[in-house]
């Protein structure tokens, strides 16, 4: 008889079959490829519809929950808004520990979510909010160690006083705070993270939670931070290495006027090569905030993972150049953190399109029938970017997932209407991968805003202040479509179907033949993998804006969603929730 670890090792491997008796997921994307993809096949197309849930279980915090859970030895850990952990028995949702997080200060950057924790070596681990890595035993919730990385006030240089006012009484944040919001990835010893809150510096937000009331970002000036990715003792931990985004010696680049996939950047140069003797510095608040779990090949001892946007947002002429490595798809030494290559998928980037989603490692397959080891990038702009592993030579750029316009044009005085707006095409939730098949599963959000520079009155002997109001493009069509795509060769669509509500956590494949997709109204919907038809689809009572996960125990498949709601679902009308939900097929 093959022992449990023989056989959780070949199920991963594909070679038993999908009712393999135990089956994990042990990491966020289920392994360090971030394929979000399960062998599992007893829930397949054929009884998908005789879903049924098989327990539930209330964090007891509601609202912003974001997180994938995570299941090894029987258990399933689970983070929530806040950074609080539970750990549950995975077969009937009886909790055995709990962790509750005590935050040493409230100044955290946006809402308090959290996208998961990382199991290895008899430890749980979590980014906080608040700054901290800590270690959790895995059997009794103890912290085992504490560090923290930052405090997310540390160095703000930026002041909201007096800016109220003048910016039509709106409230006006400060939130160019350091804090941490992705799962970490765990290998070679080491915890990694990365911060986010970089990139935005004074702000105005619309308190519902979308862009419907106009967003005021990249308010002129250095008011930003400079985002890093860290590694840490998986024992101790200790910090071994720090990489940052902002490029120190260098960081204008070419000041080049086209992607290098070709698309014009409708720039004015000769105007930011003016400025940029007055602006040597703009790296040191640059941004650059790092939003989901990298992916990592061990074979090549690299982790690959994307971007955020420069600081100030949405206002370039205070940090003339391209604003190297931000918006990109950098790939590290694992061991040091040293950069080997990067691809930056918009140079001086403008309009909120962070490279986001987590990287995907596949086999692509060239039209000269040869396989190269690739990473895909799914992206805001539109498009799913396929690279060399070793290289970051471009291979293929898949077909416009959504109708583009104007994109990269400026923000204007007179307003400029581009689509994709900043909440995508394909923002930070995962992309499934099926390797058999090719095909990747991708949310993605259909829809344009429209980017306004405007003035206000400086204070006495103190220049005019510029930020850019972002709000939803009236009259322009605002919609999310699931969407499958040939992503192992052609880069072609293959199908795409129009969601009931924005689209809104991830995906998730399974060998059964099933798309698992969740939605910001609270439906869990169950997708043909081969038409996109839905066959199965159960209310959670609240947002899902987290991915779903699914294992085995004795058998029986389950499958596991958190249904919390997320900032954006307010202004659509949906509210927050603390649910963990399971599902399984009736025994």
């Amino acid at each position: 008889m093959l022992s449990r670890l023989t056989a959780l090792a070949l199920v991963a491997l594909g070679a038993l079959p999908g009712h393999a008796a135990d089956a994990e997921w042990p990491a966020f994307g289920r392994d360090a490829t971030n394929r979000n993809f399960s062998p599992l096949a007893a829930i397949d197309r054929g009884n998908v519809a005789r879903l049924r849930p098989a327990w539930l279980f209330q964090t007891g915090v509601t609202g912003y929950f974001q997180a994938q859970p995570v299941m090894v030895d029987g258990a399933l850990y689970v983070s929530t808004t806040g950074n609080n952990v539970a750990a549950l028995d995975a077969r009937t949702g009886r909790p055995l520990w709990t962790y509750t997080h005590r935050a040493r200060t409230e100044k955290i950057f946006g809402p308090p979510s959290n996208r998961g924790v990382a199991v290895a070596g008899g430890l749980v681990y979590q980014a906080t909010m608040d700054g901290r890595v800590v270690a959790l035993d895995q059997r009794t919730g103890a912290l085992v160690w504490d560090h923290e990385a930052v405090r997310p006030e540390e160095g703000e240089s930026e002041t909201a006083s007096g800016l109220a006012q003048t910016l039509g009484g709106k409230p006006v944040q400060g939130s160019s705070r350091l804090g941490f919001k992705m799962p970490p990835l765990v290998a070679e010893g080491l915890v990694i993270v990365g911060v986010t809150g970089a990139g935005y510096g004074l702000h105005v937000e619309d308190e519902r939670g979308g862009l419907d009331g106009g967003a005021v970002v990249g308010i002129e000036g250095g008011y930003g931070r400079r985002g890093w990715l860290a590694a840490y003792d998986a024992r101790t931990g200790a910090e071994r290495w720090r990489w940052y985004v902002t490029k120190e010696d260098g960081w204008e680049g070419g000041f080049v006027e086209k992607t290098a996939d070709g698309e014009p950047l409708h720039r004015d140069v000769a105007a930011e090569r003016a400025a940029a003797p007055a602006h040597r510095e703009a790296w040191r608040v640059g941004g650059g905030s790092l939003w989901m779990t990298p992916a990592y090949d061990p074979d090549l001892g690299l982790i690959f993972l994307g971007t955020g946007n420069p600081a100030p947002q949405n206002f370039g002429l205070s940090r003339p150049g391209d604003n190297l490595y931000t918006m990109s798809l950098v790939a590290l030494d694992i061991r040091t953190g040293t950069l080997r290559w990067h691809h930056q998928q918009v140079p001086h980037e403008e309009w909120g399109y962070d490279v986001a989603s987590p990287p995907v490692l596949l086999d692509w397959r060239g039209a000269d029938g040869r396989t190269v080891k690739a990473v895909a990038s799914a992206s805001k702009t539109g498009w799913v970017y396929v690279h060399d592993r070793a290289t970051g030579a471009l291979l293929q750029r898949s077909e416009p997932l959504i109708t583009q316009k104007n994109l990269y044009r400026p923000p204007s005085p007179e307003g400029t209407v581009v689509s994709p707006g900043p909440l995508g095409a394909v923002s930070w939730p995962p992309t499934a991968y099926d390797a058999g098949t090719g095909r990747a599963y991708l949310q993605v959000r259909h829809g344009a805003a429209t980017y306004t520079v405007k003035t206000v009155a400086g204070g006495p002997g103190r220049p005019e202040i510029r930020y850019t109001e972002t709000s939803e493009a009236r009259g322009e069509p605002s919609f999310s479509t699931l969407t499958a795509l040939d992503l192992g060769g052609s880069g072609r669509i293959l199908w795409s179907v129009r969601a009931g509500s924005r689209l809104s956590g991830g995906t998730l494949a399974t060998a059964g033949g099933l798309v698992f997709s969740g939605e910001e109204d609270g439906h869990l919907d169950a997708h043909d993998a081969e038409t996109g038809r839905i066959l199965w689809r159960f209310q959670c009572g609240a947002g899902i804006s987290g991915p779903a996960v699914t294992y085995a125990l004795d058998g029986r498949q389950y499958v596991a969603v958190a249904a919390g709601g997320a900032s954006f679902t307010k202004a659509s009308g949906f509210g927050t929730g603390d649910a963990l939900l399971v599902f399984a097929l009736p025994e």
